[in-house]
């Protein structure tokens, strides 16, 4: 009986005893090299200068000077200072930089006391550490301003890559090298480029009040006569033409001009999407193309070698493989209520024949209204209740009064609500890539339809691209074909390594021209003002 009690404490204390926390070694720092001092003027700097910015990379940055001035040389302070003058040329604010307060320490440098040079040395480094991290990830973080934005924080060391080309003599090269390096992000600055050499814009707007129907050839509408002067003043529209209210073959060849370039069906009739595009004005423009610069700082600097790319605002989804497009397709992207989330994944998984269990928000804003006027509405869609123990729901005993309480699986086959297919990838909002049974809105310009998810057209042929691996796999239609007929859900593993790019941007140019798409979303308009806040 002892025995037995000594193993009755000895078990209790084994089983409560508290496992001893494990030590996770922590990832030291690598400090930054050591600073270069010029041989033109040095003061000593009061550290308390510096802890006024609370800035730990600021105070790091000292360290490797030992607290000296460090900007001594007049061609390295000419070019920072350039810089930060005229950084709106790359879409930022020379206000956030102190450009203004900069140059007049420059202008008296030689009357600054010690202490004055020490502060104007410090006020250099901020605000040009501050350039380059703007530069590089952008000034805000989109984690802070969307809860749809998945995106992986971008990282830089910038000291390390400050101090070294400082040390090297090579600033000039920093910011060429610390921005994003996709086409886009430079067609974007090209796209400011081109904005800036537009005279300034004082056409009047053209109200949609003046459109009681939708302007075709040779129709007459007073509002032509700001049509005529918008198109000419982008550049649509070439010469000299009457502004009268006639609607000519002239201006009608213009006009679809103007809308291929906004993403627009370009059969030169003019509804309201064709007047709200012309309704932008130079400046309103420029503010979106400063925005998607914005974004595309906050995007992958380098992309994989194969990636899916989407543009959630374009409809399209490109596949790149080894810096070359492969496939482009048509895709429906969610409604301004039912958004798209912005992602960085990587493909997964193939799934044909997909069961589709009705998500929440479409139980609450569809499912239940339309059942409570009709008991067979899901059984009509082939979708079978099932209560919590699994079981199968007879639809006259739903409990309309606790929806939540049931699961909603809708069966394989052509009409299912995912089509024949989806394609499965990471990421926290439960979306994925799939085929439709509304197969026929492809075709439509506005395709911003979806309840989240990125429907693809033709998205059999896009499977068989994507599994054929020549060195491990080979699916070809008919095997494809063979699995769609049994109805049976089966998955596939993507042995070939895909990224998903998910992303948004409504301007870019090409060829000198610009390009604009309307903001689905409502987000560029926004996004400007917080960047100049």
């Amino acid at each position: 009986m002892r025995n037995i009690y000594f193993l009755i404490l000895f078990s209790i204390f084994v089983c409560c005893k508290k496992e001893e926390p494990k030590v996770i070694p922590v990832k030291k720092a690598t400090p930054p090299p050591a600073i270069i001092l010029t041989d033109e003027r040095t003061v000593s700097i009061d550290t308390t200068l510096i802890g006024v910015f609370k800035s730990k990379t600021l105070q790091e940055f000292y360290n490797s000077s030992n607290n000296k001035t460090v900007w001594g040389n007049l061609k390295k302070r000419t070019y920072v200072l350039s810089q930060l003058k005229n950084c709106s040329e790359l879409g930022l604010d020379p206000n956030d930089y102190k450009s203004v307060t900069l140059e007049k320490y420059e202008k008296r440098i030689h009357k600054l006391n010690d202490k004055e040079l020490a502060t104007y040395d410090i006020l250099l480094t901020y605000n040009f550490e501050l350039y380059l991290n703007h530069l590089h990830k952008g000034k805000l973080d989109p984690k802070k301003i969307y809860t749809d934005w998945d995106l992986k924080e971008k990282e830089l060391d910038v000291n390390s890559v400050l101090i070294k080309a400082f040390n090297k003599n090579k600033l000039d090269s920093i910011v060429e090298n610390i921005q994003p390096k996709s086409e886009t992000y430079r067609e974007l600055l090209k796209a400011l480029e081109i904005i800036d050499t537009y005279p300034e814009d004082d056409i009047a707007m053209i109200t949609i009040d003046s459109l009681t129907k939708k302007i075709s050839l040779n129709d007459t509408n007073v509002a032509l006569i700001n049509i005529k002067k918008r198109l000419l003043f982008w550049g649509d529209m070439s010469g000299k033409d009457t502004l009268n209210t006639i609607y000519n073959k002239k201006t009608f060849e213009s006009i679809k001009r103007f809308q291929e370039r906004h993403g627009l069906a370009a059969d030169g009739v003019i509804g309201k999407g064709t007047i709200s595009a012309l309704n932008y004005s130079k400046e309103k423009r420029k503010q979106q193309i400063i925005a998607n610069l914005e974004r595309w700082r906050w995007y992958n600097n380098d992309f994989a070698e194969n990636y899916f790319i989407i543009n959630i605002p374009n409809y399209s989804l490109n596949v790149v493989e080894s810096q070359d497009t492969t496939l482009v397709r048509n895709i429906v992207v969610g409604t301004s209520k039912r958004k798209t989330p912005i992602i960085t994944s990587a493909l997964k998984t193939v799934v044909f024949n997909p069961t589709w269990t009705v998500p929440p928000t479409i139980l609450k804003e569809d499912v239940v209204p339309a059942m409570k006027r009709n008991r067979n509405y899901l059984k009509n869609k082939n979708i079978t209740i099932y209560d919590t123990m699994g079981h199968e729901v007879d639809p006259s005993k739903w409990n309309e009064n606790k929806p939540g309480n049931y699961k909603y699986v809708q069966s394989p086959g052509y009409n299912n609500s995912l089509g024949l297919m989806k394609i499965l990838f990471p990421n926290h909002h439960s979306v994925y890539l799939h085929d439709t049974n509304h197969r026929n809105i492809f075709g439509r310009n506005n395709r911003s339809l979806s309840s989240g998810c990125v429907r693809i057209e033709n998205p059999l042929e896009l499977a068989e691209h994507i599994l054929n691996d020549s060195i491990s796999t080979n699916w070809p239609k008919e095997k494809i074909d063979s699995i769609i007929e049994t109805k049976t859900t089966t998955n596939i593993r993507i042995t070939k390594k895909y990224a998903l790019y998910q992303w948004y941007w409504t301007a870019w140019s090409k060829k000198n021209q610009l390009i604009f798409r309307a903001d689905i979303y409502n987000l560029d308009s926004d996004l400007y003002t917080q960047l100049r806040n």
